[in-house]
């Protein structure tokens, strides 16, 4: 009986919903361990680093490498699984984009420890310990891993095959995926976004579109937006104008707006920079002829000062990816 290929799976900064994704699948994992020979996942196995270090170098087929770089331990398994695999795919928006662990770009890595460690209110400690790379214990020294400054995507630490957004990926996208791969169907040149469309996720929303102008946003708890009725034309901040479709439009189909978790559609180099672009054009002011400077520039800041977070909303998924990347010193 011929050698099934290779499957590994590697989770670094992320919350663990890629994973959950891969077993969404339902039945369809009995096809995936059908055709795959499950050799690595730290979340579902117990095979050891050192296991992986003796395998051959391309031995395993196919890596979904899920989350992002945020420690010098990411690093190193993003240039192991590398080395051993044939296809390395991005899997999801943390390791695509850099996702919700990215924001993390916006403080600096003391602040981290500072917050986490020293100031939050449940933490009890008086010796004002924080982690450090380098512990002597009687037993000898224990090493952690560095916490670098930076979150980065896995594409800017490594070469990667394949991306597959979302957070985390729809199971019908991991599906086409994965059977692609089994079947040796062709796929797009390397580089490339599979497992989405090209899109955005407005031309999957089947919500009723108007000539917008916005004279302010609101939040979604402040009212019960019209189901049938384009959630940007209520003033609802939805990203979907500025994010890939694919994702079937599943949070406005719910009456709640994207958040841009597909990344950026098609030739578009920066989610967030698209999404202001359109923005832009779409502010409503009012009736400005004969108005002094002062006040057109009062009422641009009260339009603009009523979206709550420039970067959570903006960038929540994609700022280590993005051209500012994060925080500029």
């Amino acid at each position: 009986m011929p050698e099934k290929p290779k499957l590994s799976m590697y989770w670094a900064a992320s919350c663990g919903g890629c994973e959950i994704a891969l077993v969404n699948l339902h039945e369809k994992i009995l096809d995936v361990d059908a055709a795959f020979d499950f050799v690595f996942c730290p979340c579902l196995l117990d095979t050891k680093k050192r296991d992986v270090e003796a395998m051959p170098d391309g031995s395993i087929a196919l890596t979904l490498f899920n989350g992002a770089i945020r420690t010098e331990e990411n690093e190193e398994m993003a240039h192991l699984l590398r080395r051993k695999s044939r296809l390395l795919i991005a899997f999801g928006s943390c390791s695509y984009e850099g996702c919700i662990p990215g924001l993390g770009n916006l403080s600096e890595r003391d602040e981290f420890m500072r917050t986490v460690y020293l100031e939050n209110p449940t933490t009890e400690n008086p010796g004002g310990i924080v982690p450090r790379t380098e512990t002597e214990v009687p037993e000898g020294v224990l090493h952690l891993p560095s916490f670098y400054d930076r979150v980065r995507t896995l594409a800017q630490v490594t070469g990667v095959d394949y991306f597959i957004p979302g957070c985390p990926p729809e199971p019908h996208q991991i599906g086409n995926v994965v059977e692609a791969v089994v079947q040796g169907k062709p796929l797009p040149p390397k580089g490339s976004v599979i497992g989405a469309g090209r899109s955005s996720v407005c031309e999957e929303c089947s919500r009723k579109r108007e000539d917008k102008k916005l004279k302010g946003f609101r939040r979604i708890y402040e009212f019960i937006p019209d189901r049938e009725k384009c959630l940007l034309d209520q003033g609802v901040l939805c990203m979907g104008i500025a994010t890939r479709d694919g994702c079937g439009a599943l949070c406005p189909k719910v009456n709640m707006p994207c958040t841009g978790c597909y990344g950026p559609p098609e030739g578009v180099l920066d989610q967030g920079a698209k999404m202001v672009a359109a923005l832009g054009s779409l502010l409503d002011i009012g009736e400005v002829k004969g108005l002094p400077e002062e006040e057109i520039d009062r009422r641009i800041d009260a339009l603009i000062d009523s979206i709550p977070d420039f970067a959570g909303t903006f960038y929540k998924y994609s700022l280590p990816g993005s051209i500012l990347k994060g925080r500029i010193a």
